[in-house]
Order: C-alpha cells, then sequence, then structure tokens
C-alpha cells in the first residue's frame, strides 16, 4: 500500500511539468514577450532552488562536510557536459538548440530523480511526513517547472516538444521512486550526492548559460523586466520553502 502512495505521489509531481500547457493559447508576439521573463524567472529559481532548497537540505543530512565538494564537483561536471555538447552539436558554428536546454533536461531529470528517492524514504519512515514531503516538492515544482519550460523553448524547442521532454524528465522522480523504496536504507547516502551535485549544476546553468542570455537584452524596458523576473524567481523558492517548513 505504502508504494502505491508513493508512485502516486511521484506521478502527481510529475504532472506538474505540464504547466507549459497554460501558454499554448498565447499568441508568438505575447509569449515572445514572456519568453524573456520566463528565462529571467528560472534563473531566479535555480539559483533559488541551489541556495533555498538543495544545498541547505543536504547540509541538514549530513553536517556540510562532503556537500560543497561534491556540489563543486556538480557545476565541474556540468561545465564539461557543455564543452561536450558544444563540440557535439555546434561543432561547425551553427545551433539551432542552444547547448544550456540539454544541460537543463540532465539537471531537471536528476533533480526529479532525487525528489523521487525523497518522497519514497519519506513515506517509508512515516506516512504523514510523506504526504508533507509532497506538499513541498509541489510547491518548489511548480516555479522550477515554469522556468524549464521557459529555457527550453527560449533555447529553439518548439512548446509540444518542450512539454513532451520536460515531462518525459519529471517521470525520473517516479524511476527515483521505485529505487528508493527498494533501497530504502541507503537512500539518504545516495540523495545527498545527488542533492549537491545537482545543486552545482544548478548554480552553473543558471550563471554560465541563462543571466548571460538575460544581459543580452538591449531594450532597457525588457532588461529590467528580465532582472524583475529573476527575483520574483527567488522570491517563490523563498516562499516555497517557508511552505514546505509550515
Amino acid at each position: 500500500m505504502i508504494l502505491i502512495w508513493i508512485l502516486s505521489a511521484t506521478i502527481l509531481v510529475s504532472l506538474i511539468s505540464l504547466i507549459g500547457i497554460l501558454t499554448l493559447s498565447l499568441k508568438a508576439k505575447i509569449f515572445d514577450k514572456l519568453l524573456v521573463l520566463l528565462v529571467g524567472f528560472a534563473a531566479g529559481g535555480l539559483i533559488g532552488g541551489a541556495f533555498l532548497h538543495l544545498l541547505p537540505e543536504a547540509v541538514e543530512q549530513c553536517g556540510g562536510n562532503p556537500v560543497f565538494l561534491f556540489a563543486l564537483i556538480g557545476f565541474t561536471a556540468f561545465f564539461l557536459m557543455e564543452r561536450y555538447f558544444y563540440w557535439r552539436h555546434c561543432h561547425a558554428g551553427v545551433c539551432d538548440v542552444h547547448t544550456f536546454t540539454y544541460l537543463n533536461l540532465i539537471g531537471d531529470s536528476l533533480h526529479n530523480f532525487t525528489d523521487g528517492l525523497i518522497i519514497a524514504a519519506s513515506f517509508v519512515t512515516d506516512f504523514r511526513l510523506g504526504v508533507v514531503t509532497t506538499l513541498a516538492v509541489v510547491f518548489h515544482e511548480i516555479p522550477q517547472e515554469m522556468g524549464d519550460f521557459g529555457i527550453l523553448v527560449y533555447g529553439g524547442f518548439s512548446k509540444s516538444r518542450a512539454l513532451l521532454f520536460n515531462f518525459i524528465c519529471a517521470l525520473s522522480a517516479v524511476l527515483g521512486a521505485v529505487i528508493g523504496y527498494a533501497l530504502s536504507t541507503v537512500t539518504e547516502n545516495i540523495s545527498l550526492f545527488l542533492i549537491s551535485f545537482t545543486a552545482g549544476g544548478f548554480i552553473y546553468i543558471a550563471a554560465s548559460d541563462l543571466i548571460p542570455e538575460l544581459h543580452k537584452q538591449k531594450d532597457t524596458r525588457r532588461a529590467n523586466m528580465a532582472f524583475l523576473s529573476f527575483i520574483l524567481g527567488l522570491v517563490f523558492m523563498a516562499f516555497a520553502k517557508l511552505i514546505g517548513q509550515g
């Protein structure tokens, strides 16, 4: 019965990745203006997710000793992966899809996989803890998935393709839940590394790819709006943390 609750919770969390459907009816001109705001929001969401959710959670688990080393490993690994993707997909200097979209898919998959591990471990420990953990994940996934959708479309994906790939990545939470349930005795050690590693990846994507894209905005008004959207992403992540703690 616990496994059914775990799977139901992670499927619910995965469905949040389809939030981009809300933008499908928007006209192209309006969506283009919204896209820059979504990228700013995504940058704030990734930075906020790393510093307000992932790193504090990892420090709480182990006291902090290996956390920042794992985060540094994650940051470096994403740097190397971007070099590979740039060489592999843009070797001729022409790239229809920006490399940061692939990095974001990898980072998002790891993040969702970790969420699945955590949800499974919570339900195995106590049913009420599992429910609270699921709600906390839902609240921080809503802004996260809005930003992820914006990143993919801004990076060159069509809306439908962005929705599909975002949903596929979200399903890694279900895989994480199954593995977490089966390996409940060692889940904490696995999640500690993945949480820290993913935090490093999120910081890299936001600082090295998304924020430089925002700097390319020539129009002062749009640049200011993008910055405010970045701040809003941070605020949403802070609010999600407060909700989760409540």
